[in-house]
């Protein structure tokens, strides 16, 4: 069966977009007709970067651990679009690690605020403007937030975090802005196959951001608060 959304005259702000998985959100909202406003730290040039720009997607250079800076993109996404249905916050990144007794300080800051400021902000600062949409929020936490795990706890937990505000957001919005998280296993991406022996049953980016576009669809008009497994075959 084939599935189609129609997010024609939406907006949609997609974080991490120069990412595999922020990448495939974008075009998945911009072929399903949203006007997407891609946001991330690295440029459509930088190197690494997976985002091709076409006239349906503005680009916005931003630090999302930067309250000011996420306060002033929001602003200025607003500002030249009129408005913000739907927040794909997808901004993250993985570090395993020594155990925790050998962990660095400098690795917790990082992955906690990468992982988990970054949603926060961006979600504080867009919630406003969704609630004007009756909109929705797609956070990205991970299956292996489910337990703890030696050699990525702090991972792990910034993932958890990732859920629990979810949770939060969807009951303190009730009835007006949606917010739901997926819970992804291993992606398959450049950064992995470089980390990691590739295996099939990894999930391809633009399958997890089908479903992402799925919650944020009419479909999903009576699911706020789930975190939802995007497994594949693992």
């Amino acid at each position: 069966m084939s599935v189609r959304f129609d997010f024609a005259g939406d907006v949609a702000v997609v974080t991490g977009a120069s990412g595999a998985l922020g990448s495939a959100a974008v075009e998945t909202f911009r072929e399903a007709g949203a006007t997407v406003a891609a946001v991330d730290v690295r440029g459509p040039e930088d190197d690494g970067s997976l985002l091709q720009p076409d006239d349906g997607t503005s680009f916005y250079a931003a630090d999302l651990t930067d309250e000011d800076d996420v306060e002033g993109t929001i602003d200025a996404i607003v500002e030249e679009h009129g408005r913000i249905d739907h927040l794909l916050n997808i901004a993250g990144t993985w570090r395993g690690g020594d155990p925790i007794a050998g962990t660095d300080e400098e690795l917790f800051d990082l992955l906690f605020d990468v992982n988990l400021r970054t949603m926060f902000l961006t979600s504080k600062h867009a919630l406003p403007h969704l609630r004007e949409r009756e909109g929705a929020i797609v956070s990205v936490s991970a299956r292996s937030s489910l337990e703890g795990g030696a050699g990525d706890g702090l991972y792990r937990a910034t993932k958890a975090g990732v859920r629990i505000l979810t949770e939060t957001i969807a009951e303190e919005n009730e009835g007006v802005v949606r917010a739901n998280a997926v819970m992804p296993s291993v992606l398959d991406t450049p950064m992995n196959r470089e980390m990691m022996t590739p295996s099939d049953d990894w999930v391809d980016p633009h399958d997890v951001a089908r479903v992402m576009a799925f919650l944020c669809s009419d479909a999903a008009d009576v699911t706020s608060g789930a975190a939802v497994p995007v497994y594949g075959e693992a």
